[in-house]
C-alpha cells in the first residue's frame, strides 16, 4: 500500500499516509467495530518499508477499544525491521490530562519510538 487517504466519520479518524513516511490519525475514534477499521492499518504497519516514519496522533477522542488498537497499530511500526527511525507527534488538549498521560503510556510501550508532545490550546 503506497498511499492511505481514509476521510473521517463520525465514529473513526481521518487516516493519511504518503509515501514521504508521514502517518496522520486525526478526529474522533469511537467506532464499536474497531477491528474492522483498525486491521488493515496494522497488517500494513507490518509491511510498510520506509526508513523514517513521523506519526500525527490527533484525536479529540477515543475510546478505549479503539485505544488499544491504536496501540497495536504503534507497536507493528515499532517492531517492523524497516523503520529505524519512528517519530510519534502527540496532540493533546490544553487541560486533557487523560489524553496527555495515555500518550505518555503509550511511549513506555514502545522502545524505538520518539515522542514529542503537542499542547493545543483554544485558539489552534
Amino acid at each position: 500500500m503506497k498511499t492511505i487517504d481514509l476521510p473521517a466519520t463520525n465514529f473513526t479518524p481521518e487516516v493519511k499516509y504518503s509515501e514521504d513516511g508521514k502517518l496522520l490519525i486525526r478526529g474522533r475514534s469511537i467506532s464499536h467495530n474497531e477491528i474492522s477499521f483498525y486491521q488493515p492499518l496494522i497488517e500494513w504497519a507490518g509491511t510498510v518499508k520506509n526508513n523514517r516514519l513521523i506519526v500525527d496522533i490527533n484525536l479529540e477522542y477515543i475510546n478505549s477499544g479503539s485505544s488499544k488498537k491504536l496501540l497495536t497499530l504503534l507497536k507493528a511500526l515499532n517492531t517492523n525491521v524497516y523503520v529505524k527511525s519512528l517519530i510519534v507527534n502527540w496532540h493533546y488538549e490544553e487541560g486533557d490530562e487523560d489524553t496527555f498521560v495515555k500518550g505518555q503510556l503509550f511511549e513506555e510501550s514502545l522502545p524505538k519510538a520518539e515522542f514529542r508532545f503537542h499542547k493545543k490550546d483554544e485558539a489552534d
